[in-house]
């Protein structure tokens, strides 16, 4: 083979490498995208459960002291 097929086939190699890198990066950030979007929607629940927790202990009744008083 010529300098210049030689040099081609190893573009080519590197672009296929390359190629595949980025697919497998690619699916790395797919599934940590996935991971975000599924700790917001936790932290969402939580916060919404927190605020209902304050909001219906704030509408009851202060607790009467202990007997000990």
């Amino acid at each position: 083979m010529s300098d210049i097929e030689n040099r081609v086939m190893e573009l080519e190699i590197k672009n296929a490498h390359q190629e595949d890198t980025i697919e497998q990066l690619n699916q790395i950030i797919i599934r940590h995208q996935a991971s975000i979007d599924k700790l917001n929607r936790n932290m969402e629940q939580i916060q919404d459960k927190l605020s209902n927790l304050q909001q219906s202990s704030s509408k009851e009744e202060p607790e009467a002291p202990p007997p000990h008083y």
